[in-house]
């Protein structure tokens, strides 16, 4: 028998579910945000966190919390929008669910079961932000943080992060592979796997680490490729967009949603973290590699794309807002998936063609006050001049 408080509590969950989402009166020409958060730790099914059984379970406790359902890799498939979110418990451990939904911006409802990996390393204690490709190869891959306790530290806060990789045909089954290797790189975080081979081989972005949090020497977003991806090892990176002093970049930068082909080049919609008197601060920014030579930067405009604007500023790891999936439609519409201060999931949405616009004719940083006084006043001339030929406008 059904405790009468899960019926109250489906009638509510079912309302968040169908709610249509709008979007608000933002304007930058860019992209539009959306009202409500597409994932919430509220859109979780009940049966995932409750005993439904009256006698097991006669004061209906939540038995197994969720903390936050955030960072989701994206993609399409089968017509619909599928998001692998991350979940994570109120136990701290993050596992992977699929959700989909026809809209892209409302209505996504989770598969039956979180996503089962298979268990190939012992001392993997946490696994998270999976960036989902759809390679040529024919598979999907998904590359995620593998997270261990560091063995050789007393500290409990003392971890180690590889690059996980898994591969499927359908997002029900999948296959583990080996832990990506970077000969010149003790950590990773923040990988993703393009989409075609570069030159017979596959080809990762990479984000070098000298420990679990700090860059360091760690220059940037890096690039690498590999001969075997069931051996996955990377010899030599190279350093793609690069972390600057009194930048958006400057505390550590990571690739984000995995790279969009275009016909100007491989569209990159990354993270850039800079510290502040309250913490680190992370914003998504956009740059643009070449398709011949991925590893070279050829667009970078300025500052950031998405910051955390009103209630995104609150949460679990307050001031944050951060991406590992975008999608793009046919008729070129592209849905970026970001999550808000490590709590909720956000989608906005652009086109191809203004996010190019946006990546090549927006100035770059001119990374001096003096310079950008200058790059900005420039801007405010020409409108003067365009204005006084204009007079009725």
């Amino acid at each position: 028998m059904y405790h009468k408080e899960y019926l109250r509590q489906l009638e509510s969950q079912n309302l968040l579910l169908r709610l249509p989402n709008r979007k608000t009166d933002f304007y930058n020409g860019i992209y539009e945000r959306w009202e409500n958060p597409v994932l919430t730790r509220n859109h979780v099914p009940l049966h995932w966190r409750y005993d439904l059984n009256t006698e097991t379970n006669p004061y209906f406790i939540e038995r197994l919390g969720i903390n936050a359902v955030f960072n989701a890799g994206a993609i399409e498939l089968d017509g619909k929008i599928c998001l692998v979110a991350r979940v994570e418990g109120n136990d701290r451990k993050s596992f992977f669910a699929v959700a989909e939904s026809t809209t892209g911006v409302d209505n996504f409802i989770f598969r039956d079961k979180p996503i089962i990996l298979p268990d190939l390393y012992p001392n993997e204690t946490n696994v998270y932000d999976m960036r989902l490709t759809k390679h040529e190869d024919g598979w999907i891959y998904g590359v995620f943080c593998s997270e261990s306790k560091d063995i050789d530290s007393n500290n409990l806060s003392s971890v180690t992060a590889q690059a996980g990789i898994v591969r499927t045909k359908d997002l029900n089954t999948w296959e583990r592979l080996p832990n990506l290797k970077t000969k010149q790189s003790p950590q990773q975080r923040n990988v993703c796997l393009l989409p075609k081979f570069v030159n017979g081989k596959y080809a990762f972005y990479t984000r070098p680490m000298d420990n679990f949090i700090e860059a360091r020497k760690g220059g940037g977003i890096g690039y690498g490729l590999t001969d075997d991806v069931l051996n996955p090892v990377i010899e030599n990176e190279t350093m793609t967009s690069i972390r600057r002093y009194h930048t958006i970049t400057e505390s550590k930068n990571g690739s984000g949603a995995v790279p969009i082909e275009t016909e100007k080049g491989w569209l990159h919609i990354a993270h850039g973290v800079r510290n502040t008197a309250d913490g680190l601060r992370y914003v998504i920014y956009i740059f643009v590699t070449d398709l011949k030579d991925p590893s070279r930067v050829i667009a970078e405009p300025s500052g950031y794309l998405i910051a955390p604007f009103g209630n995104e500023r609150v949460g679990d790891v307050s001031n944050v807002v951060f991406t590992n999936g975008a999608v793009v439609r046919e008729n070129g519409s592209v849905f970026i998936y970001y999550a808000s201060s490590d709590t909720r999931l956000h989608v906005a949405t652009s086109h191809i063609d203004r996010l190019l616009d946006y990546a090549f004719n927006n100035p770059s940083d001119p990374l001096r006050s003096a310079d950008c006084v200058k790059q900005r006043c420039d801007l405010i001339d020409r409108n003067i001049e365009f204005m006084g030929k204009n007079p009725n406008i």
